[in-house]
C-alpha cells in the first residue's frame, strides 16, 4: 500500500502551489471556467504525474531539477505574484480606502513581529518560549481570527456600507464530488506542470528534512505515489492542489506526532468548522487576507547572497540559475523550466565530449607528482580494513544529476554492515514512530548481502571518501554532502569521522567557494595540540595515510580526562 512514510508530515494548501495554481487560474479563467474548476483540474493533472512516476518508480527524473533552477524558478513565480499586487495597489491608490489601509498594515505587522518572535525565542525551552513558538507558526490563523472579529464588531451593524471591504462569502454546503472535464484537464495540464515540479520538490524536501530530525527513512519513490495518489483523489472533491506542508509539519514534530491517525482529529476540527464556523468567514477583511498572502509570498523570494553562492560555486549552476529566472519571470512557469532543465541536460553531455586529458611530459613536476600521488593512493593499505572502516570510491563526477543516489548509496551501505550509535527499535514504546519501514528496510538490505545476526555488526568510526576521480561539484552537490555528514552523525554518533582522499586543487577551490570547510591532515602540521577535539572533514595524501592515520579522541574520553584534570586541581 502506497501511504506516506512519515508520521508528522501534514499535506495540505502550500504558498507554492498556491501560486502556481493561480497562474493557471488567471490563465484560463478568460476562457468561462470558475476557479474552482480549473484548480481541481489543476490537482488532477498533478495526481496523474504523481502517480505515473510512482508506480513507474522514475522518481530520479527529479533530480534533473537541481537546487538552482528551483531557486530561480520559485523566486520568479513569488516576484510576479507580487508585484502583480503591487501594481493593483497603484492602480488603485485614488480609491485608497484608509481604514482598509489600517487593517492591511495592521496585519502585515501582527504577522512579521509574530514571525521575527518565534525565530527568536522558539529555541528556548521554557512554556513561555513555547507558547511564543505556538502562535508563530499559526500567526496566519491568529491574524485571521482577529481581524475578522474586529471586522463583524465595527462592521456587523452598517449593512452594506461596511468600513472596508470584506469577503462576502457565503456557505453553501460540500459540493457532490465531480470529474473535472477532460477538456479542462487537457488545458490546464501546461500550467499543472510548474505546480507539480514545485510541489513535489518541496514535499520531498520536507519530508527528508523531518525525516532526518525525528530518525525517519525518506523512500523517495513512495512520497511521489502518495503526493500522486492524494491530488488525484482530492481533485473530485473541488480541491486545490496540496503537499507536504512546513509550518503543519513543525507544529506535528513538536506535538510529538507518532501515527498519520492524528489527521483524524484535525479533520474532525475542520469539519465542525465548516458546519459551524462557515458564518464567520463573511467577515473576513480583504486586507488581512492581502497581508497573509504578502507575508506568505516573501519567504519564497531567495536572496541575492543565494544567487552569487552559485556564481562563486559553479558557473554552470548560475547560468540554469537565471534561465529559470529570467524565461520565467518573462514568459511561462513551464517554457522556464524546459529552458533550464533543457541547459542541465546540454551542459552533462557537453562536458562528457569535450572532457579534456592530462598529459605530462618530462618538465611537469607538479602534474608528474599529482599522478605519482593517484597512482600509489592504495599502495600501503593493510591487508586487511578494520571492521570500524568503511571506503567509498568515487567513479565519476559528483553532481546535481546523481548526487541524492550517491548519498543515499553511502547511507545504505553503512546502515547494512554498521551497528548504529542508537537504536529506536528496542527504545521506549512512547518514542516509538508508527512505521517501521526503515526498519523493514534496512532488514532486508541486511538479508540481501547475507547477514544472519545483526547483533554482531561493529559500528562506524570511520568514512573515508575517495574523490581520486571526481573532477566536477556542483551546489547541488554540496548541499547533499552537508546532508550527508549531517545524518552520518546521527546514525552513527558525533564521533564518526569523514576523511577524504584525492581531492583535487579545482575541487578543493569550489568547496572553499560554498563555504564547505575541509581541514588538511592536523597530524602533519608542527602546531598541533595533542587533543585534536575538533570533529571536521579532513582531506588526506592518501587512502593509506587516511586509514591508518591515528584517529580523534571520543567527545566521551576527552569528557572523562577534563573531569579527572578538574578532580587533581580541586585536590591541589
Amino acid at each position: 500500500m502506497y501511504t506516506d512514510d512519515f508520521s508528522d508530515l501534514s499535506t495540505g494548501p502550500t504558498s507554492l502551489i498556491g501560486l502556481m495554481t493561480s497562474n493557471a487560474v488567471s490563465s484560463l479563467k478568460p476562457q468561462g471556467y470558475s476557479p474552482q474548476a480549473i484548480a481541481s483540474a489543476v490537482a488532477m493533472c498533478m495526481g496523474i504525474m504523481g502517480m505515473a512516476i510512482g508506480f513507474l518508480n522514475l522518481g530520479f527524473l527529479l533530480e534533473f531539477i537541481s537546487e538552482p533552477i528551483l531557486a530561480g524558478f520559485i523566486t520568479a513565480v513569488a516576484l510576479t505574484i507580487g508585484l502583480g499586487q503591487i501594481r493593483q495597489i497603484l492602480r488603485q491608490l485614488p480609491q485608497a480606502n484608509g481604514y482598509a489601509c489600517a487593517v492591511g498594515f495592521a496585519g502585515l505587522l501582527f504577522l512579521v513581529l509574530l514571525e521575527q518572535s518565534g525565530k527568536r525565542w522558539a529555541d528556548q525551552k521554557t512554556m513561555l518560549s513555547r507558547t511564543i513558538w505556538f502562535f508563530s507558526i499559526t500567526r496566519a490563523f491568529m491574524c485571521l481570527l482577529l481581524f475578522t472579529g474586529v471586522s463583524y464588531a465595527v462592521n456587523k451593524h452598517r449593512g452594506k456600507h461596511t468600513l472596508f471591504d470584506i469577503v462576502q462569502l457565503k456557505y453553501s454546503g460540500i459540493s457532490a464530488p465531480e470529474v473535472p472535464s477532460a477538456t479542462l484537464i487537457g488545458k490546464a495540464f501546461p500550467g499543472a506542470i510548474p505546480a507539480f515540479i514545485g510541489g513535489i520538490l518541496e514535499h520531498v524536501a520536507i519530508a527528508r528534512a523531518f525525516g532526518v530530525k525525528n530518525n525517519y527513512v525518506s523512500d523517495q519513490t513512495q512520497e511521489v505515489t502518495y503526493f500522486g495518489v492524494i491530488n488525484f483523489v482530492n481533485s473530485f472533491f473541488h480541491s486545490m492542489g496540496v503537499g507536504g506542508a512546513m509550518s503543519r509539519t513543525s507544529v506535528n514534530s513538536m506535538c510529538k506526532v507518532k501515527s498519520p491517525l492524528s489527521g483524524l482529529v484535525t479533520t474532525a476540527v475542520i469539519l465542525v468548522c465548516i458546519f459551524k464556523l462557515s458564518g464567520a468567514l463573511y467577515w473576513i477583511p480583504k486586507a488581512t487576507l492581502s497581508a497573509i498572502i504578502i507575508t506568505a509570498v516573501a519567504p519564497l523570494v531567495r536572496s541575492p547572497k543565494e544567487f552569487y553562492g552559485f556564481w562563486k560555486t559553479s558557473l554552470a549552476d548560475f547560468i540554469s540559475a537565471m534561465l529559470a529566472f529570467w524565461v520565467c519571470f518573462f514568459t511561462t512557469t513551464y517554457e522556464g523550466l524546459a529552458a533550464a532543465v533543457g541547459f542541465n541536460i546540454v551542459y552533462v553531455l557537453l562536458r562528457q565530449v569535450f572532457k579534456p586529458t592530462t598529459q605530462v611530459g618530462s618538465t611537469d613536476q607538479q602534474k608528474l607528482s599529482e599522478l605519482r600521488q593517484s597512482t600509489l593512493s592504495a599502495s600501503g593499505l593493510p591487508d586487511a580494513l578494520p571492521d570500524d572502516v568503511r571506503i567509498f570510491r568515487f567513479h565519476e563526477s559528483f553532481f546535481f544529476p546523481n548526487a541524492y543516489r550517491l548519498k543515499t548509496a553511502i547511507l545504505e551501505t553503512i546502515q547494512t554492515h554498521h551497528a548504529p550509535a542508537y537504536s529506536t527499535l528496542h527504545g521506549a514504546e512512547a518514542e516509538r514512530n508508527w512505521s517501521v519501514h526503515g526498519e523493514r528496510r534496512v532488514a532486508r538490505l541486511r538479508k540481501k548481502a547475507g547477514i544472519v545476526d545483526p547483533s554482531t555488526l561493529p559500528p562506524i568510526s570511520i568514512v573515508v571518501l575517495d574523490f581520486t576521480k571526481v573532477n566536477h561539484m556542483d551546489a547541488t552537490a554540496i548541499s547533499h554532502l552537508h546532508s550527508l555528514l549531517k545524518e552520518l552523525r546521527l546514525y552513527a554518533g558525533p564521533d564518526v569521522e569523514v576523511r577524504f582522499v584525492g581531492v583535487s586543487k579545482s575541487i578543493r577551490e569550489r568547496f572553499e567557494r560554498a563555504r564547505f570547510t575541509l581541514h588538511d591532515d592536523p597530524w602533519l602540521a608542527t602546531d598541533r595540540d595533542d587533543t585534536w577535539t575538533e570533529n571536521v572533514p579532513r582531506a588526506y595524501r592518501n587512502l593509506s595515510v587516511a586509514v591508518q592515520a591515528p584517529r580523534r579522541r571520543s567527545s566521551a574520553v576527552l569528557v572523562e580526562k577534563d573531569n579527572e584534570k578538574m578532580e587533581h586541581i580541586e585536590e591541589v
